[in-house]
């Protein structure tokens, strides 16, 4: 179903996702359909976190650990064992994990020497709104505001 921007009257407005969230659940535990709400966030941002350093160190470090796992993987269910009984033997799920590992750096340190856009830091992206809309179809609308009088009441 491809997006399209909802339609409907807002029934909130909040500065922080989690307090339209604790709306729209607060709404949808005292009866409203939760189908019928939509969470739109406004005034986008992409924040860009810089978490380290990028080395060869840390490439290595990372492709090695990717590779390990793939190769504990492929040392369990290909453990050379013919007896469907036995477990695959320690020294060959090692193996397996050990040429998973140097495969895994090589193919990492090889991907980040050819890159022609080489960054020189690691970073986190994230789309931030700087506030949130909580919108309801117009002719639920009182539905909604009944909802959020029936919580105000049991709340006091």
């Amino acid at each position: 179903m491809p997006s399209t921007m909802p339609k409907g009257q807002v029934v909130g407005k909040f500065t922080e996702y989690a307090e339209a969230v604790a709306f729209v659940e607060t709404i949808v535990n005292h009866g409203f359909p939760a189908g019928a709400v939509a969470i739109v966030g406004k005034d986008l941002r992409t924040v860009e976190r810089v978490r380290g350093k990028m080395t060869y160190g840390r490439v290595a470090l990372s492709g090695a650990m990717t590779g390990s796992w793939l190769g504990l993987i492929v040392g369990l269910f290909l453990g050379g064992s013919t007896d469907t009984a036995a477990s695959p033997g320690v020294s060959s799920t090692f193996s397996s994990v050990l040429i998973g590992a140097g495969i895994g750096m090589l193919i990492n340190l090889l991907r980040f020497s050819l890159a022609r856009n080489k960054r020189g830091f690691v970073s986190q992206s994230a789309v931030i709104a700087s506030k949130y809309e909580v919108q309801v179809p117009g002719n639920l609308a009182d539905q909604a505001d009944k909802a959020i009088a029936d919580h105000e009441n049991h709340a006091h």
